[in-house]
């Protein structure tokens, strides 16, 4: 695949296609760079080798990503590029035969001019050194440290609104950087208090607006020192009543969780089916929302969305060039720009919305089966 992406986009496909696959790849590249991450790190988190290659992949074929980052969307050229490839070497852990990472080459550009190229001299005195990316090493990325920091911003967002609700239930190792909300009330909590009370009083906003009767949203510690989201809703007593998060519906936690990201800083954003949960009526508005606050200020941002959702899709704000569709073959998965397809292109010029157009395409071939089954 190769593909554009603007300062929205839209990954639409049917079940299993690679939506979350695409995220993921992006992902990658952070978890490589992070501290105390690493490419086997990142490979290993993900089954080794042999679970990251495609299903209809060739036997013992290599890995690639390549990544153009640029400063704004309309660029001709990028201010940089990373590309890394990596093959998988057997070896035995803990009495499993597993596929380890080894690099096949990792290049940096800066505005077009080569300024890593590996395999290099040392590598090829000492192969054991392309286990290991320079990208995730201080010491020898300092010329593109900017690409590693960049990479290491990256937020990605699939709440669960059980795992907020009961955090210890769900403690222990298996959360990296916690995208399903185990962690969301100590971020907030942790945000400097100009911050959080600006943000918290623009999701009380939010929250007036989609959930019936709420009033105000506060975030406070109990005896033991854990924070706490609370509400106030009004109603027919004087002084209305009061919830903690742990009785929110789960629309209201996943509105909450998506309005903390979206308010962030300006790194990108990649959000995982933001509808579930939600009332339609809401989900037809998050297109214009995620504008809103992501691209109406100072600091921009760029958000990258998977979405099954007519409702979401149906929003006239949305640019045929903003969608990215999966299109699944016996080959793997075709990744293109909607407008990049000619049939789709001419149906949205001729006044079709986006959902009109694409959810013929992505649905399963025999659905209209479905409800026969037996």
């Amino acid at each position: 695949m190769d593909v554009e992406l603007g300062n929205r986009a839209f990954v639409v496909g049917a079940n299993a296609s690679g939506k979350s696959n695409f995220l993921d790849a992006i992902r990658f590249l952070r978890d490589i760079a992070k501290p105390g991450g690493g490419l086997e790190t990142a490979v290993r988190d993900r089954g080794w080798v042999s679970k990251i290659r495609s299903l209809a992949a060739r036997s013992n074929s290599n890995v690639e990503i390549e990544v153009h980052l640029s400063s704004s969307a309309d660029q001709e050229k990028p201010d940089w590029k990373y590309a890394v490839s990596f093959n998988g070497v057997s070896k035995f852990e803990k009495s499993q035969r597993v596929s380890k990472p080894k690099l096949v080459f990792e290049k940096v550009w800066k505005n077009d001019a080569l300024i890593l190229d590996r395999p290099n001299k040392q590598d090829k005195d000492d192969p054991e050194l392309l286990t290991q990316t320079h990208l995730q090493q201080i010491s020898l990325n300092p010329k593109f440290r900017v690409v590693a920091d960049f990479l290491v911003s990256i937020t990605y967002l699939h709440l669960v609104p059980q795992i907020l609700r009961h955090p210890t239930a769900f403690s222990g190792s298996g959360l990296p950087d916690d995208p399903y909300g185990h962690d969301l009330l100590e971020q907030i909590a942790r945000t400097p208090e100009r911050t959080q009370k600006r943000f918290l009083e623009r999701i009380e906003g939010a929250l007036k607006l989609a959930v019936p009767q709420l009033k105000e949203l506060t975030i406070s510690k109990d005896a033991m020192g854990i924070p706490h989201l609370e509400a106030k809703y009004e109603h027919w007593r004087p002084r209305g009543a009061k919830q903690r998060e742990d009785q929110f519906s789960d629309g209201t936690l996943r509105m909450i969780g998506l309005l903390w990201a979206l308010l962030q800083a300006d790194s990108v954003l990649l959000l995982e089916e933001p509808e579930l949960s939600l009332h339609a009526s809401i989900v037809d508005k998050l297109p214009a929302l995620i504008h809103r606050l992501t691209q109406n200020s100072k600091r921009k941002r760029q958000v990258i969305l998977t979405t099954h959702s007519s409702d979401l899709l149906s929003e006239r704000g949305i640019d045929g060039g903003e969608i990215i569709v999966l299109l699944p073959n016996k080959e793997g998965t075709q990744v293109k720009r909607a407008t990049s397809i000619k049939e789709i292109k001419h149906e949205l010029e001729s006044g079709f919305n986006v959902a009109e157009v694409i959810k013929p395409r992505t649905e399963p071939r025999n659905v209209n089966q479905l409800p026969l089954f037996t």
